[in-house]
């Protein structure tokens, strides 16, 4: 009988009914948990986002989550599973049920892409920010997933704790189909429509894109509340420009990705971006502004240009289209480096020391 691990995802759990990267990646570790020869449970689906800052919100948040463990705890009361795993917890989605049944249980206590925030242990996520740091504190391993949230990680660690770089991973799927060389040059988006980041990120590329000359035509993928202000931004160069809504299919998401001559997204403090991902295991190279999130998922092949530069933007956009083997070295550097059946062996060998 395969080791029971119990699984949660309190920014967003995996059947939350919104497309997302940390949706995605939720379900992509519960495969790779499988893949790596464990049985993982979701210990159910509370979410535990506050994204107002709002206390009542929080007090309310951490009442459900005394039921959950209450609830848990009766459920597994003979049987607990032999380690609890979480995906994602920060001051705005601490982990609130994990650290109290792990201690109960006496099981490690493990959480991929933690990330502490201090300074939020002042002001209206006080409260949260100190469970957040709290439930870090308590886990027996860390799987950093960029190196910006490890520097704080290993800069805080506890006595004993253990922090492995474990890189953001997907199934790379099959081989990509061949591409054809007529036409303009097609590039493409895929980003939801909402929050300020987005938002920022569609502006910098209507200006880059809408202030460059040449043969192009660019598809955006997406949808969300300011989809109207988004496609507005790009009115100047609207003829060129193609908004086909939010796309869920999967083999039709990947279809776009390799009918794509370019992947282009700004990335403006994105996590680290599952779309960068998603065009380069579909052979397509990315061109990304310089944030960390970008830096850790971008390889060879594709280019990460100066924030708020739309100049450098548009030469990386010539220098790419124009290099032929620039496809296949993205989709070497996925199958080298952010493949799911790498990640799953490691997390065999890494539970594997905690069971």
């Amino acid at each position: 009988m395969t080791p029971r691990i119990a699984f949660h995802a309190p920014l967003k759990p995996p059947d939350h009914p919104t497309p997302s990267g940390d949706r995605r990646m939720a379900r992509l570790l519960l495969d790779a948990l499988s893949r790596a020869g464990y049985t993982p449970e979701i210990a159910g689906t509370l979410r535990t986002r506050d994204g107002e800052g709002n206390p009542r919100i929080q007090s309310d948040m951490i009442d459900r989550a005394t039921a959950e463990i209450d609830r848990l705890t009766a459920l597994w009361h003979d049987d607990p599973p032999a380690l609890w795993f979480t995906y994602h917890c920060y001051y705005k989605a601490p982990d609130l049920i994990g650290p109290a049944l792990a201690d109960r249980f006496d099981i490690p206590y493990v959480i991929a892409e933690a990330s502490r925030a201090r300074k939020r242990l002042v002001g209206p996520w006080a409260g949260f920010a100190q469970r957040a740091e709290d439930a870090i504190d308590r886990a027996d391993l860390l799987l950093a997933m960029t190196a910006h949230d490890r520097f704080a990680l290993d800069r805080d660690a506890k006595a004993g704790q253990k922090v492995i770089d474990f890189l953001p991973f997907l199934d790379p799927g099959s081989d990509p189909s061949p591409r054809r060389s007529a036409g303009p040059l097609r590039l493409l988006t895929v980003a939801m429509m909402r929050g300020d980041d987005k938002r920022a990120s569609y502006r910098a590329l209507a200006e880059t894109l809408c202030g460059m000359t040449g043969d192009w035509r660019l598809t955006v993928i997406g949808d969300g509340p300011h989809r109207a202000e988004v496609e507005a931004m790009f009115l100047p160069c609207a003829d060129r420009t193609d908004f086909l809504g939010a796309i869920t299919d999967t083999t039709l998401l990947r279809k776009r990705y390799e009918e794509a001559d370019l992947f282009l997204w700004p990335g403006i403090n994105e996590a680290y971006g599952m779309v960068y991902l998603e065009a380069q295991a579909a052979g397509t190279p990315v061109i990304a502004q310089d944030w960390p999130g970008p830096r850790a998922v971008i390889g060879p092949g594709s280019a990460i240009v100066p924030q708020e530069d739309p100049v450098a933007l548009r030469h990386a956009i010539r220098r790419i289209a124009t290099d032929g083997q620039a496809g296949p070295r993205a989709r070497a550097y996925i199958l080298a480096n952010h493949g799911i059946d790498a990640a799953a062996a490691r997390l065999a060998g890494l539970l594997g020391e905690l069971i």
